[in-house]
């Protein structure tokens, strides 16, 4: 890849890796901003009825969220291609970025403006956010390596960083789109009663100008502080380095058992992320109809929640590193992390379950909110333990010549769970009394902690199996980098691949 010219250095990096995370941090607080708010805007009643969002049924608001959070996770492998093939990385930040911005601003339109295309124009808003998160989000990662030289040994420090403004945009999102939906909301009379209603708009403008402050920051600085870094595509670069055909070998039974272990590992990736996800959609509603978040005179804005999640990792990744390392030889095998990760979530959703039989089906209770600090604490410590996993186990076992084609289907895993997800949370059902959506809810997430839990157990008992099948692939890298390791699973959440350089 292309060089940068130093342009000095701050904290003992490129100071482009700094553009470079706060870059990110914007594109992340946008796309949290407009994830807290979306199912909520999709519920809520229509604008003439008391409400400012579409009126949409649960189960249908779900079922779509699902929809697009897969397609957040599959876009990216288009948008990598065109990058590497014919736009180059930097061009794909400037295009995606733009895309994302019009798309946030699409759903920010107020009803009156569209009043008989508002449906339209809520589609199209969405349809140019995916496809402008599939340029905007491959490539910025791929860059922070670039700012390195092969073999420099602050490269994983390096992503450590950049990961961190991931969890800094996504912690800010939940607070600031709050401020936005209610500071902007207004009081209205419907059916003669005092009503407040939340500008749910305001919420999806506010993530537009967080994504064009990812824009114009890349914009300003991105030639004096990156330099050539990401403005030619990387088949153009790589184009006399691979003069030679590689011939088409059959796979090696080392390399197809390492395969298996990808596979496998990718079906319990759906089940964990199928639960995981549940956070934006039916838990976001649950917090939203069934807790009281009430602090004092203080009632919480639903989407601060949503932040809880990127705060606990950013205070818990260090802990639960530094466990890792005083076991030392004793530390997990990845197999056996990934079915604690599966025992965590399941412990998250029975905090899930007192929540609903603290309301004991009356349908005018409400549930205590520690609940749900409870559920989002242990189901960050389960995203923690599937950190050695994800992405990193698919580079380090993906036969070279198949390599991008296996990182493909790992994101068909992830983009199948977030779709999961939304069928899953649909099940709340459409139109029933609240009576029966909270006996719905207890099923979901019965459902969820028993599947969960019986997953984990079958995984525990297949894990030596399975690094068997590794062939010393899982003891060479067990123990390197364990900080970093935590910090990374951000990169498998948010769907990022970072290439060697």
């Amino acid at each position: 890849m292309s060089a940068v010219k130093s342009q000095g250095t701050f904290l003992g990096h490129p100071k482009g890796l700094f553009l470079l995370f706060t870059t990110e941090l914007w594109e992340r607080f946008s796309y949290y901003a407009m994830r807290a708010v979306l199912v909520l805007y999709l519920v809520d009643q229509v604008h003439n009825q008391g409400g400012g969002g579409l009126g949409w049924s649960q189960s249908d608001a779900l079922s779509l969220y699902g929809t697009f959070t897969g397609l957040v996770f599959l876009t990216p492998l288009i948008g990598g291609w065109l990058a590497d093939n014919f736009l180059g990385q930097r061009k794909s930040i400037y295009i995606g970025g733009a895309m994302m911005a019009t798309g946030q601003f699409l759903l920010a339109a107020p009803h009156a403006w569209f009043p008989s295309n508002e449906i339209t124009i809520f589609y199209i808003g969405l349809g140019v956010l995916i496809l402008g998160n599939g340029l905007f989000k491959p490539n910025i990662a791929t860059m922070v390596g670039d700012l390195y030289q092969e073999g420099d040994h602050r490269r994983d420090g390096a992503f450590t960083i950049f990961y961190m403004g991931i969890n800094i945009g996504s912690a800010l999102s939940g607070f600031v789109v709050a401020w936005a939906y209610t500071h902007f909301g207004y009081n209205d009379v419907v059916n003669g009663q005092d009503v407040f209603i939340n500008n749910w708009q305001a919420g999806f403008f506010c993530a537009g100008v967080g994504m064009l402050f990812s824009l114009v920051i890349q914009f300003i600085f991105g030639h004096k502080l990156l330099g050539k870094i990401g403005t030619v595509p990387a088949a153009k670069l790589n184009k006399h380095k691979n003069q030679k055909n590689v011939e088409k070998q059959p796979l090696t039974k080392i390399e197809r058992d390492r395969i298996k272990v990808i596979m496998v590992m990718g079906l319990f990736t759906i089940i964990f992320w199928a639960g995981f996800e549940q956070a934006g959609g039916l838990m976001n509603l649950f917090t939203n109809e069934f807790t009281d978040r009430h602090l004092g005179s203080w009632i919480i804005p639903t989407t601060y929640f949503q932040s809880l999640n990127a705060i606990f990792i950013v205070l818990f990744a260090p802990v639960i590193a530094s466990i890792w390392i005083r076991l030392g030889s004793k530390e997990p095998t990845s197999p056996v992390k990934f079915a604690l990760g599966l025992i965590f979530l399941g412990i998250g959703f029975l905090f899930m379950i007192g929540a609903v039989l603290q309301i004991d089906g009356d349908a005018n209770a409400k549930s205590s909110m520690w609940w749900l600090v409870g559920a989002y604490f242990f189901h960050t410590m389960g995203e923690l333990c599937l950190s050695p996993i994800g992405l990193s186990m698919v580079t380090k076992l993906a036969p070279l010549r198949i390599a991008s084609l296996l990182m493909g289907f790992w994101f068909l895993f992830m983009a199948a769970a977030n779709k999961v997800a939304g069928i899953v949370g649909s099940f709340i059902g459409n139109d029933g009394s609240k009576e029966e959506q909270l006996a719905n809810a207890i099923s979901i997430f019965s459902g969820i902690a028993i599947t969960a839990v019986v997953s984990s157990i079958i995984l525990y008992f297949m894990a030596d199996k399975l690094v068997d099948w590794m062939h010393g692939a899982e003891n060479k890298a067990h123990h390197n980098e364990p900080l970093n390791e935590e910090i990374e699973v951000t990169a498998e959440h948010e769907a990022i691949s970072v290439k060697p350089n």
